[in-house]
């Protein structure tokens, strides 16, 4: 007989989902999670969490993913910022318990006198289905301008916007997933906040479950699927899915930190396996023998001449996206194109830094998201072109631009449709609590990040207020010519209108 943990495992299915949902619905109606104090109260469980067990969540990532534990401190946790945060002090909450309550608005002349009010109310209980490359995604950021917090990206917007969340980690990413489990479960209010762990028969029974929103990180193909299913009890969903990344390189600009950006972006970032990984470059042909001189010589210093060995490097997540990608190099059109790496270790999961200059644009490399170590150059005779080859395929999740020339960069901003755009960088948008993040079109639909992820759990109510005072005539029967005239102008016209019409001057 197994675990007690192996044994809920096999039997969470559609009834258990169902029990599980029935239980935090409970909760959220009797209002506790609706609570400011509630609300604070889970955030600081949260930092207390992150800066208590740094070391299992390192520990976890480097199981997973042999993250390198700088990537695992900078860009899951920010650990230096953990600790400030965990002296929040009360005037800074206040700030949150500014964004829950209602924006005063004006009103209409129509409705005079009246008072509006815009109310920020949770949705209610939300499933959240998370990815595998960045499975704690810890980083610093603000529900509002004054009171910052850590992201379990996006949990923490669910929660400061008083829902029950459903957490179901990857299964792809085992230790993370269990370690998850483990410390929500310890830290947490569990009547209210839950993980739930498992692979296909977990989600599958999850997604059968009425939500008041569902969150997804993932691919467009289950990305569907989460759509599908929700569209049967019409719930709203937030999915941010990812694409192929480009980055545009002009010439006459400082090549050498370019170059570091990109590869920081693309490398640094989980060996490529990130949504805003760059997934190829475009650059006039003239320029391309440059380019890939300074990458070579860049990613030499940075991960040595035999980087499979390197640690500064993650693997590839398990055995089926190594073959996906190894299947990509392998093509017949592709394969004569490497002029950089394509070393790979199978037995470690390890695939080296790889440049691969004019591949064919029909090949599979150019027409699925890499989410790996390979980077392919396209070439074109002007700069220019490079919209059109942007513009021709399914909108990217990220855009990347590298220029001086203040046209090309208003004609990049306006012609290209991403998620989000970044002008001579690659990623730190991310970074940017008051941006929102998300994609568009194939590459997602909605925003968090920050005040973002308390608008992408909350509801938006427009309250009304009037007094019994000036009630109209004009509004009931019978319905005359006078009234008409009047009721006209009241609705679009000005001031002098009204006085017209009250005067039996304007037409019906």
């Amino acid at each position: 007989m197994g675990t007690v943990e192996e044994v809920n495992k096999v039997l969470f299915d559609e009834e258990a989902a169902t029990s599980l949902v029935k239980e935090l619905r409970a909760s959220f109606t009797n209002g506790k999670t609706r609570s400011y104090d509630w609300r604070v109260t889970q955030l600081k469980s949260m930092l207390k969490m992150i800066d208590e067990r740094e070391q299992e969540i390192v520990t976890a990532l480097r199981d997973d993913l042999s993250k390198p534990e700088l990537e695992s401190t900078v860009y899951e946790m920010k650990d230096s910022y953990v600790k400030e945060l965990n002296h929040i002090g009360s005037q800074r909450n206040k700030a949150l318990d500014k964004t829950r309550k209602g924006k005063f608005v004006k009103t209409s002349l129509t409705t005079f006198p009246s008072s509006g009010e815009i109310v920020s109310e949770p949705l209610g209980v939300v499933l959240i289905i998370s990815a595998w490359n960045y499975p704690f995604c810890i980083v610093v950021t603000r529900i509002f301008n004054s009171f910052p917090v850590l992201s379990l990206d996006p949990v923490v917007g669910a929660i400061a916007a008083g829902n029950a969340v459903v957490l179901k980690p990857s299964e792809i990413a085992p230790a993370s997933s269990s370690l998850l489990a483990k410390l929500v479960g310890e830290y947490m209010d569990s009547s209210s906040i839950r993980v739930v762990e498992g692979a296909v028969t977990e989600t599958s029974a999850l997604l059968e479950q009425k939500w008041d929103k569902i969150f997804y990180t993932g691919n467009g193909r289950i990305g569907r699927i989460v759509m599908a299913a929700a569209a049967k009890h019409l719930t709203p969903v937030l999915l941010e899915l990812g694409g192929k990344s480009p980055v545009v390189v002009d010439s006459g600009i400082n090549l050498q930190v370019a170059v570091r950006r990109i590869i920081g972006g693309k490398w640094g970032c989980n060996n490529g396996q990130a949504c805003i990984s760059p997934d190829y470059i475009i650059i006039t042909k003239d320029y391309a023998p440059k380019l890939v001189d300074t990458l070579k010589s860049e990613l030499e210093k940075f991960y040595g001449k035999n980087p499979l060995e390197s640690k500064d490097l993650s693997r590839i997540v398990n055995s089926n996206h190594f073959t996906r990608l190894a299947k990509y190099l392998d093509e017949d059109k592709v394969s004569g194109k490497i002029v950089y790496g394509g070393e790979r270790d199978k037995t470690n999961l390890k695939i080296a830094p790889t440049i691969l200059l004019d591949v064919p644009r029909d090949s599979l490399i150019m027409n699925e998201e890499i989410f790996g170590p390979l980077l392919p150059i396209l070439t074109v005779d002007k700069i220019e072109d490079s919209f059109d080859i942007i513009n021709s395929g399914t909108k990217p999740l990220a855009a990347y631009l590298f220029t001086n020339n203040k046209k090309l960069r208003q004609q990049f901003v306006s012609i290209v449709s991403a998620g989000g755009l970044v002008v001579n960088d690659t990623t730190l948008h991310l970074a940017v609590h008051t941006l929102p993040f998300g994609g568009v079109g194939e590459s997602g639909m909605g925003a968090y990040h920050g005040k973002f992820s308390f608008d992408a759990f909350s509801h938006k109510k427009a309250v009304l207020y009037r007094s019994f005072a000036g009630d109209a005539a004009i509004r009931y029967p019978p319905y005359t010519v006078g009234k008409i005239r009047l009721m006209k102008v009241l609705m679009t016209g000005s001031i002098f209108s009204i006085i017209g019409a009250l005067l039996g001057w304007s037409k019906v």
